[in-house]
């Protein structure tokens, strides 16, 4: 068994899905907390992979599966991105065969494995009797199943798309809306220099609130989201109408990963899926250039306009988090403690209208967050729209739920 001697228990915390800038600060938050108040806190490496991989033997080498937090590491990472305790995308309801750590082969022949009892196991062997884990829905998804199981689980809502359900913000948003500012004004200088049209796919598969916050912030003229199937010709003309206006000739539209053509379906790179079941985007962006450019001369006098096209990708997730993503994980780590020293588990961390709070943690799975699309997106302009910013939280249209 892993634990020691500690005065009041012990903590386990875990980033999965993708990287973000502010996790690095979230597990700050929470370990600096709990050893404070007594409790001793223990990194669960890889996300839900190193719960997986883990060998119940007291002399097997875990290093690779878990750390034990102190200050020290904790305060040296805390200021940078990314995860420390690094992640993955691993779902222990649904292992695949080649998947099965080797120790468990003779056990979990199936195509597909539930090695949730091994998880519990391993969480006992432990010691942990609370479990806070950061990510997305899909690895809150796993922390709602653990929670049924009756464990202990209070869960940190990340992922820079911004599209947990039930709270206003994720880590990662944030910085993910500040660097697609910087980077898209940055590309202006080769769009405007050429006289084209500049074509930049960013992240977000079912949600567009990444592509729509910049827009409204002035990052783009257009935008596609996952919400609303566009038609291309429309999308072509109004670039070439934005391109006239603008006295340096260049038009811009941000699209979401997840757009979709009218009459069409989300564009995928192979039919591979991951442990959640989710298809590897790609290439919207590329096939939206290519049309674009296509059909620019049929509104431009029968001339041709060339596209600057680039997928932002990795850029908008890498780097140091910005100032809300290294205050906010601070503050949602310590209301985890909070709930915590409570003794009331079962919770999900949120921001509501710019208050901290908690809601249940079924909420993951219990509803969708997009974009309003009556309300924020005008369908013939493609882009947001407004009536009111009154009494909107403070990233607008990222407070309601579809």
């Amino acid at each position: 068994m892993a634990n020691v001697n500690t005065r009041k228990g012990v903590i386990g915390i875990l980033t999965g899905g993708g990287d973000v800038p502010g996790l690095n600060p979230a597990i700050r938050g929470v370990t600096l907390r709990a050893l404070r108040e007594g409790y001793q806190v223990i990194g669960i490496r890889h996300g839900w992979a190193g719960l997986v991989d883990m060998v119940r033997e007291k002399d097997c080498d875990n290093s690779d599966n878990f750390i034990l937090l102190d200050e020290e590491i904790v305060d040296r990472a805390g200021r940078t991105g990314g995860t420390f305790l690094h992640s993955s995308r691993t779902n222990p309801g649904r292992v695949s065969k080649s998947s099965v750590p080797v120790h468990l082969k003779d056990k979990f022949t199936a195509e597909k494995n539930d090695l949730t009892l091994e998880v519990l196991k391993n969480l006992a062997w432990l010691g942990i009797e609370t479990l806070i884990p950061i990510g997305g829905d899909d690895t809150l998804s796993y922390g709602v199943r653990l929670h049924k199981e009756g464990f202990k689980v209070i869960a940190i809502p990340k992922t820079m798309d911004n599209d947990v359900p039930g709270t206003d913000y994720c880590i990662g948003f944030s910085t993910c809306i500040t660097r697609t500012l910087q980077l898209v004004n940055s590309l202006r200088t080769s769009a405007g220099s050429h006289e084209r049209f500049m074509v930049l796919e960013v992240f977000g598969r079912y949600a567009g609130f990444t592509a729509m916050l910049p827009t409204m912030a002035g990052a783009a003229n257009r935008c596609v989201i996952p919400e609303y199937k566009f038609n291309i010709e429309r999308l072509t003309e109004l670039l070439v109408e934005d391109r006239r206006k603008n006295p340096s000739r260049y038009s811009t539209v941000l699209v979401s990963e997840g757009a979709m053509f009218e009459g069409g379906e989300m564009i995928f790179e192979n039919d591979a899926t991951d442990a959640f079941g989710h298809k590897k985007l790609g290439g919207i962006g590329d096939i939206i250039s290519e049309r674009v450019k296509e059909l620019s001369k049929k509104y431009n006098n029968g001339k041709t306009i060339d596209v600057v096209n680039q997928k932002l990708g990795y850029l908008v997730r890498c780097g140091d988090p910005d100032a809300i993503d290294s205050i906010a994980p601070m503050a949602y780590g310590n209301i985890a403690l909070d709930l915590l020293l409570k003794k009331i588990h079962g919770r999900l961390v949120v921001l509501q209208k710019g208050r901290y709070s908690d809601i249940p943690i079924e909420t993951v799975t219990s509803t969708k967050k997009v974009v309003n699309i009556k309300e924020h997106y005008n369908t013939d302009r493609l882009r947001p729209q407004f009536s009111s910013f009154e009494n909107k939280p403070l990233f607008l249209m990222t407070g309601d739920m579809g």
